[in-house]
């Protein structure tokens, strides 16, 4: 039996190496995003959790505001805050790195920060490393994260956040 903080680990590990092995070619339907710069402005409001462990009584709906700009066509930063799924705000400044695609579907990961989770570091900011993937057409967006549980600290889930283009 594995544990969250491994399969996290390996999760991260993967999301790592795969550039450099489809950078030769693309596998199937897997293929590396050419970059071009963009300029493009994403509002959210919020998110949806669902999390992994139902029985804990957490708010899945994560109302707030967010955005996003994308400046190129596999990268973008995003910041905003949101009331957490411990019924308390949290704040988060990420940057998006999503080097591939499968059809329209950007793949990648982000790393950034966040504050709000009174059993992480007591409500203060820690760093966050998250598989994230994108969906956009036109003016209408999704984001989805996976967030493993570690421990009492994090609570798993996967996270829905829908996105308006705004220029």
């Amino acid at each position: 039996m594995t544990t969250p903080k491994f399969n996290a680990i390996i999760s991260l590990f993967i999301i790592a190496l795969l550039p450099d092995y489809c950078i030769a070619g693309n596998w199937g339907a897997l293929e590396v995003i050419e970059v071009k710069p963009l300029e493009e402005l994403w509002l959210n409001p919020g998110f949806y959790s669902y999390h992994f462990e139902q029985d804990k009584n957490f708010d899945n709906d994560n109302w707030g505001l967010g955005a996003e700009y994308r400046y190129s066509t596999s990268n973008s930063v995003t910041l905003g805050r949101f009331h957490n799924s411990d019924r308390q705000n949290s704040n988060y400044a990420a940057w998006y790195w999503q080097p591939l695609q499968i059809d329209s579907i950007r793949l990648g990961g982000l790393i950034g920060i966040i504050d709000g989770y009174p059993n992480a570091f007591d409500g203060n900011w820690f760093p966050m490393l998250l598989p994230a993937a994108s969906y956009e057409y036109k003016n209408l967006g999704i984001n989805l994260t996976i967030v493993p549980t570690y421990q009492d600290v994090v609570h798993g889930s996967i996270s829905l956040q829908l996105k308006l283009r705004i220029n």
